[in-house]
Order: C-alpha cells, then structure tokens, then sequence
C-alpha cells in the first residue's frame, strides 16, 4: 500500500467547496483544522474546545501536547480556519470543556479515529479522487508537503510535523534524489 499521499491544492478547494455547498459546517471546520494543524488524526478528534479558543474567540495559534511523542505542538489556524470553527462552534453550541468534534455515538465522548477516516474517505471521493488512495494521514502531510515543495525548506517541514529527525521529514515528504538534484541546480557557487 504505502504512504498515503497528501491533497494537491486543486484538491484542497475542490473539497472545501463541496463542504461549503453541503452546508457541511462542522466537517469543513474539521477539514480546515486538519490542514492547518498537521496534527494526526488520534490528536485531531480529541481536541477540546478550550485547546482552540480563548473565550469566545478562535486563536490564531494553538498548542496541544502530542499523544504520540508526549511534546507540544504548535500550530496556526488560518483566518478560513478559525472562520470554520467560529461557524461551527456556533451551531453546536460547544462549551470550552467539550471536545471539538463529539461523537454522536453515546459510549464515546470525541469522533473516532475510524470515523475520521471514514470522512476523509468521503472528502477524497467528493472530490474525484480515488478514497482508497487517501487517509488521515494525507491530511497531516498536506500543508507541510505544499510548504516544502513552495520553500524547498525541509527544516521548517520537519518542524512543522514535530518530527524530531531530519531523515523521518525526508522519508515522510516522500523527497526524492529529483529535489535534491533541483535544489543544488539552482544553487550557483
């Protein structure tokens, strides 16, 4: 099988705007959050209102500690962002102590994992592409992808992802000998 590529930007608006035409607040709030956050998807379905906003308002950054490596990971959230969120927030009338995205399943307090997956299945196939081919790591890899290929700046990737290793980045963006060979093209000496 192998990695799950991430969203081209065609991709990305193609999916908003059938969120935005389904009147799909909440998942357009998720799908926006995903992007921005880069966060994995165990992460992403257990933030808490609190973990997004301060008061009434959605921050332009936030921090949550990872699950997975137990360290803090910030991320940004876009103005459509935290538009989607605002918008979101408003029709569920969610107070800072609940999780973000609950569960409509009763013995779960937060979306799961799997239903996560589920959406971003429904995503990729909304937009034209092939569900299998896409996963809830495709939404991580995303933003950081774009990122590197429009900088060429794999540091600022690997901080992004939180990743700790420079070679987990490299194997993770799916870089190959090409963009080296690019990169060192366009240095002159």
């Amino acid at each position: 099988m192998g990695p799950k590529p991430p969203f081209k930007l065609k991709d990305i608006w193609a999916i908003r705007i059938h969120l935005q035409n389904e009147h799909a607040v909440r998942d357009l709030a998720m799908f926006n959050l995903a992007i921005d956050s880069k966060l994995r998807g165990s992460d992403l379905v257990s933030l808490h209102v609190r973990d997004v906003t301060h008061g009434a308002e959605v921050l332009p950054r936030a921090i949550v500690i990872q699950m997975k490596t137990q360290r803090p990971e910030q991320f940004e959230l876009t103005e459509p962002t935290r538009i989607a969120i605002a918008a979101w927030l408003e029709k569920s009338q969610l107070r800072g102590d609940q999780f973000l995205f609950p569960s409509r399943v009763t013995r779960s307090p937060h979306l799961s994992t799997r239903q996560y997956a589920r959406i971003v299945h429904h995503w990729a196939e909304a937009a034209g592409l092939d569900p299998s081919a896409y996963g809830t790591h495709s939404m991580r890899r995303t933003k950081a992808t774009l990122i590197y290929k429009r900088t060429k700046n794999l540091r600022a990737a690997q901080l992004l992802l939180g990743h700790s290793k420079l070679e987990s980045t490299v194997r993770y963006l799916g870089m190959k000998v090409d963009d080296a060979l690019e990169i060192s093209e366009q240095t002159e000496i």
